[in-house]
């Protein structure tokens, strides 16, 4: 039986993690088809005064708004929002620490310590805290929280690309492949990465629900997606003033908010057992 064999079988033993991806199919499912699953796609900007804060009916099954708009459907157009802040924070966290990783843990030289004096200098800060300063110092907007949020979570990923750089480098393939003389670049991009990549996936998959989870604190702290974007935390923040009357107003985008970063918390840990078994023994 070769290796993905063997891992598929051993993910689809873990049921936890199986309803984890189906979640995220789902949303993903959501976001791309949204305009036709949404009760009311034009509800989500346009204003209703006269149905403003109804409860849930059959016609609007979350209930409506402090302005009368759809909950059920700005919560099925706000998967895009929190896909598109998930995948470019992520992703350009990404771009910018897996580099400084293999750069650092490869190279022993005064560049690799700049570049783990830097990370640990980001890291020194409680990366809430930072993202919510920079996006403060830079201005309430999805722009800027995404840029607040990859600037704060690449050094998670450069150090793990870091120490996983240091196991590899000293094993006899990477060895042989320097006595060979191939150049610095081709064993960092064909040799020493490949071997890293499953601490990437499983900090990357995790990090998508964490990134979820902070995007939608800095709506609700309104330093992140301003009115009337249809945010999951902004809608929360624009709820407060009407709790506990209008419960289902809040309720809904928060429970949005629990099942999709639950659902990366299942995955991401199923992702760890089966690609890498030092860190199941670790995490457990």
């Amino acid at each position: 039986m070769t290796t993905y064999k063997i891992i598929f079988r051993e993910f689809l033993n873990d049921r936890l993690a199986v309803a984890g991806l189906g979640i995220i199919v789902a949303l993903l499912l959501t976001a791309v088809f949204a305009s036709y699953l949404a009760p009311d796609p034009s509800a989500i900007f346009d204003i209703n005064p006269a149905q403003k804060l109804m409860a849930p009916t059959r016609e609007h099954p979350f209930g409506t708004d402090h302005m009368g708009r759809d909950i059920l459907s700005r919560i099925i157009f706000g998967t895009r929002v929190t896909i598109v802040i998930a995948v470019i924070a992520v992703g350009s966290a990404l771009i910018i620490g897996v580099p400084i990783g293999l750069i650092a843990g490869y190279y022993e030289n005064w560049l690799s310590g700049f570049l783990l004096r830097v990370s640990d200098i980001f890291l020194s800060f409680p990366q809430f805290i930072l993202a919510m300063a920079l996006a403060v110092a830079l201005g309430p907007s999805i722009e800027n929280a995404i840029l607040a949020l990859s600037i704060t979570y690449w050094p998670w990923f450069s150090r793990i690309v870091y120490a996983e750089t240091l196991f590899v480098k000293h094993s006899i393939f990477v060895e042989a492949t320097e006595a060979l003389g191939a150049n610095k670049f081709r064993i960092l991009a064909f040799h020493i990465l490949p071997n890293v990549l499953s601490p990437i996936i499983v900090r990357a998959t995790i990090g998508m629900g964490y990134t979820i989870l902070t995007a939608a604190t800095l709506g609700f702290l309104g330093v992140g997606a301003q009115p009337p974007t249809p945010e999951w935390g902004l809608a929360i923040s624009e709820a407060r003033e009407y709790l506990p009357g209008a419960w289902w107003f809040a309720t809904f985008p928060g429970t949005a908010i629990f099942v999709v970063v639950m659902a990366f918390n299942m995955f991401g840990d199923g992702l760890r057992d089966v690609l890498d078994p030092r860190l199941r023994i670790s995490g457990k």
